[in-house]
């Protein structure tokens, strides 16, 4: 619409709508539908309150403020008779703009003391049910107030979380404040004593849910009293005395439910129930130790009563209960629902037991204790699916909850039990999770997400997410104002992206720009969301297309903004992993040098490497060698202090994880390939640190240690240093006993390079500011390092296949070779020209071995199909090396595999000469 549309519109009540009077509205309109648009100004007020009631209250708010005529159909009493203030910051400000629309408010949902402090502000006299999380600072004269603004609350519910600060007083209070109370339900009470509890008995009369639930002390004598009691539950109450409890609480004339799960309680104590009261139809006693340890206790012979504990089938048992048909399975909830059961008694126990059981199994999974194992999969995992079809919407979340939480093995390295996850896939638990992240309610959407997300740490979940559409839903929610939702659905969508299969379709559902749009969305605030997204982002990262979609998508900026600026340790190690993936995956070169120019990446990176944190250090240290790559990150690191960075995290990380120490001498090798940068790492003290990482007892450990010091022994100066800190025997352990072939090339150059004769030289000349004055005996040296270089050699040398080629120059002689001495990793280096030349000049050497490890090298650096074979050839024409290896080849004194290797690299010189020309 390319102009403003003001349109005057009078209440029904005051007349018929009048329509827009100028011809430019009747225009625009008749365009719009033309074009099949719907003007949003003439749905029927209907539709708009119906699209206002799936709003969340602050965008019910903020439409509500669009114009006149949604102002006023936003305060329809309707739309304000419940209201959920858990997901935004709510306080006295936020509660008196709301106040005019909640004269009729009956139904309220928050989260946290502030909160509470500002409910009084909404002045809704006629509130009847308040539940509230997150309790802990929530005080006795909170609650007195509220209870004395509210005296027609009939529901007051706090928890799951403890209610550290509420004591006795505040129940007396609300029990004086409210006689209308029929349910109330109170968590982590440290003591309640028989005042309050005789004020509930005398002041609310219809009391008939109480819910004392992980309390420390509870006087048992005193809820004998509340005769109103239908439904008792002190599930997780330490130090109840059940030989007293049992004398008196069975006497409650109208008790029909009793929740002592999670308790010490006893076989004699539930039996003494099951049989002595007359109204009790159900004993919940789920997760209690001294009970369940009685093998020999069973509740079959009490008619008509139904135990719920892990040893029962507890699906069979409800439906022998409620139904006159048994065989109702796990759908017994579920035909309850669906029901037109009119039986009052029935319909007062289901609700009630829905709502305990999701307590239960939730506080249980969040504890977990041995010998639950079977019951989590044979009925814990079904229970949950099942309350997850609740009607009541704080069942269905604490449902989903635990599901998010039973299946957690171990959360900080995300393992989960996978015969539970696999449980709730059997019973189809992954299509009920998608059903409700999909509602319109948020608290539903986040902790259907959270479920989404631990489950599909497991590969066959996450397949069948993306089977059922997952994806794209999480990619939905990942764009919720909601941060809580927001959080979830990136740690669903961080989950599934491990898996290769699914990157391709988070990058189609638009998951890359939601991700990268949380980050600039919640940068100021929420370390859980922006872990999550950078954590997602860094595994889109490790993909060559996805990479380019995410710096498409403004993730290069993103993350560094996050490197920067950032104070949380996760946020920092995912954000310095997805800036490392990002240069080095995708169109590499476009990729690793955008990070390297975006303002600030460097020298963030360069700080995390100082992180206390080792996961930190060790992803930047990781994304520091990957942008090392481009001659002008390669620069620019060291000049925003990376080799003094890097030389001192080297040092300091022997003890480290192999990770970090990996990366630590990768980053080092990276800067080392410019020859300024060797020096100075070898100037500031890093041949030292490479030497001890060298003699790790990891190969990926050696291979990095050892190009980083194949790489400083190029220069003479710090080969003296190799040679001066003990190298050359970490050196030559390397190269003979190393699992990675690449560890022993590298430390067989290595070792060359130290003893080819340039450093004889230096030594000779002498430096006082290079010189490290230590005695060695090069003499020595040099005879084990020749020695340890030939035997090297000789592992790659077939006498048979050797003995063919040297008596025949046909092809595939030379092949059988060439087969027998690759190391596929080697076509991955790439050496400058002066490299090339040395080894050149190696051939010339009097040294028969070095002559036959110049030859191996070259021949490594020139196979065809190498990734950087076709630059080495050309740098070796341009050095004459055709003349020197034919030399080398054509020599009587060389070693047979001087002269096979030369011929051999003289026959890929002519290969990639051709390929050029063609």
């Amino acid at each position: 619409m390319s102009r403003r549309v003001r349109r005057k519109v009078a209440r029904r009540s005051e007349g018929n709508v009048v329509s827009g009077s100028c011809s430019e509205f009747r225009d625009e309109v008749s365009d719009l539908e033309c074009q099949g648009i719907v003007d949003w100004m003439s749905l029927p007020d209907d539709t708009v309150i119906q699209l206002l009631s799936l709003l969340s209250y602050r965008d019910r708010a903020s439409l509500s403020s669009t114009c006149r005529t949604w102002r006023f159909l936003g305060s329809s009493p309707c739309l304000w008779t419940s209201l959920d203030i858990r997901s935004n910051r709510f306080d006295a400000t936020i509660a008196s703009s709301l106040a005019p629309r909640c004269v009729h408010l009956q139904k309220l949902r928050f989260r946290g003391a502030e909160s509470a402090d500002a409910i009084i502000h909404l002045r809704s006299r006629n509130l009847r049910e308040l539940s509230g999380d997150y309790c802990r600072k929530i005080t006795d004269a909170t609650l007195a107030v509220i209870g004395a603004r509210h005296e027609l609350l009939e529901s007051l519910q706090l928890g799951p979380d403890f209610c550290e600060k509420i004591s006795s007083d505040a129940i007396k209070a609300v029990a004086h404040c409210c006689p209308r109370l029929n349910k109330l339900r109170l968590s982590g009470i440290k003591d309640i004593n028989a005042d309050a509890i005789n004020a509930l008995a005398k002041h609310c009369s219809k009391l008939t849910d109480i819910g004392f639930i992980d309390c420390l002390k509870i006087d048992e004598v005193a809820l004998g009293n509340v005769s109103s009691l239908h439904f008792l539950s002190v599930a997780g109450t330490s130090g109840i005395k059940w030989g007293v409890v049992s004398n008196l609480w069975h006497e409650l004339p109208n008790l029909i439910g009793l929740d002592v799960s999670r308790t010490d309680i006893s076989s004699s104590a539930v039996a003494w129930f099951l049989a002595s009261s007359q109204s009790l139809r159900i004993l919940c006693a789920l997760n209690c130790p001294i009970l369940e340890g009685d093998t020999s206790f069973s509740a079959s012979k009490y008619k008509n009563k139904l135990l719920i504990s892990p040893s029962t089938d507890i699906f069979k048992e409800l439906g022998s209960l409620f139904f006159s048909n048994t065989n109702k399975g796990k759908s017994v909830f579920l035909d309850w629902r669906n029901s037109k059961n009119n039986d009052k008694e029935l319909n007062e126990i289901i609700p009630w037991l829905e709502w305990m059981l999701s307590h239960t199994l939730l506080r249980s999974a969040e504890s977990p204790q041995q010998g639950l194992d079977n019951f989590w999969v044979e009925q814990g995992a079904s229970l949950l699916l099942s309350l997850m079809q609740s009607s009541q919407e704080d069942v269905q979340e604490r449902a989903a909850t635990g599901l998010a939480t039973f299946v957690v093995i171990d959360d900080e390295n995300a393992r989960i039990d996978c015969g539970r996850a696999e449980a709730v896939m059997r019973d189809g638990g992954i299509r009920l999770l998608l059903g409700l992240a999909k509602s319109w309610r948020e608290g539903l959407q986040s902790e259907a997400a959270k479920a989404i997300a631990n489950l599909s740490v497991n590969a066959n979940v996450a397949k069948a997410v993306a089977e059922e559409g997952g994806i794209g839903i999480l990619a939905g929610l990942a764009r919720s104002t909601n941060k809580l939702v927001a959080e979830e659905a990136a740690g669903g969508l961080w989950n599934l992206s491990v898996g290769e299969e699914h990157k391709g379709a988070i990058a189609e559902a638009g998951g890359i720009q939601a991700l990268v749009d949380l980050i600039f969305k919640w940068s100021s605030s929420g370390d859980g969301v922006l872990e999550r997204a950078a954590g997602a982002l860094a595994n889109l990262a490790a993909d060559d297309k996805c990479s380019t979609e995410v710096a498409a998508a403004g993730g290069v900026n993103a993350l560094v903004m996050l490197a920067c600026n950032c104070k949380f340790e996760g946020v920092q190690e995912q954000a310095a992993r997805a800036l490392a993936n990002l240069a080095a995956h995708g169109d590499s070169n476009t990729n690793n040098a955008a990070v390297g120019q975006e303002a600030g990446a460097l020298q963030a990176l360069v700080q995390l490497t100082r992180s206390p944190h080792e996961g930190v250090r060790q992803e930047a240290a990781g994304a520091l060698w990957n942008l090392s790559f481009d001659d002008r990150n390669r620069e620019a690191i060291a000049a925003a202090g990376g080799v003094q960075a890097l030389v001192a995290l080297a040092q300091s990380c022997s003890n480290a994880s192999l990770g970090l120490q990996e990366r630590a001498a990768g980053a080092l090798w990276g800067l080392s390939v410019s020859e300024a940068n060797s020096i100075a790492i070898g100037r500031e003290g890093g041949v030292a640190s490479l030497i001890s990482l060298a003699r790790s007892e990891a190969e990926d450990v050696h291979e990095t240690a050892a190009g980083a010091l194949w790489n400083l022994a190029f220069n003479p100066g710090n080969a003296l240093r190799i040679v001066e800190e003990g190298g050359v025997s970490a050196l030559v352990d390397l190269c003979s006993s190393s699992v990675s072939k690449m560890a022993r090339f590298m430390a067989a150059l290595a070792l060359a390079y130290m003893f080819d004769g340039r450093m004889d030289e230096f030594a000779l000349i002498g430096n006082s500011s290079e010189s490290i004055s230590k005695s060695v005996n090069l003499d020595g040296a040099r005879r084990m390092v020749l020695k340890n270089i030939e035997a090297f050699v000789l592992t790659f040398s077939d006498p048979q296949a050797f003995a063919a080629a040297a008596a025949s120059s046909a092809p595939a002689a030379l092949a059988q070779v060439t087969e027998g001495a690759r190391i596929q990793e080697a076509g991955h280096l790439r050496c400058s020209g002066a490299e090339i030349g040395r080894f050149v000049t190696m051939l010339r050497n009097p040294s028969s071995t070095l002559k036959a490890c110049a030859a191996f090298a070259l021949l490594q650096f020139t196979i065809p199909g190498g990734r950087h074979a076709t630059h080495h050839a050309s740098l070796m024409q341009n050095a004459g090396a055709a003349r020197v290896l034919r030399g080398a080849a054509a020599a009587a004194t060389a070693p047979l595999e001087a002269k096979i290797f030369a011929r051999i690299v003289l026959r890929n010189l002519e290969y990639h000469q051709i390929e050029h020309t063609v």
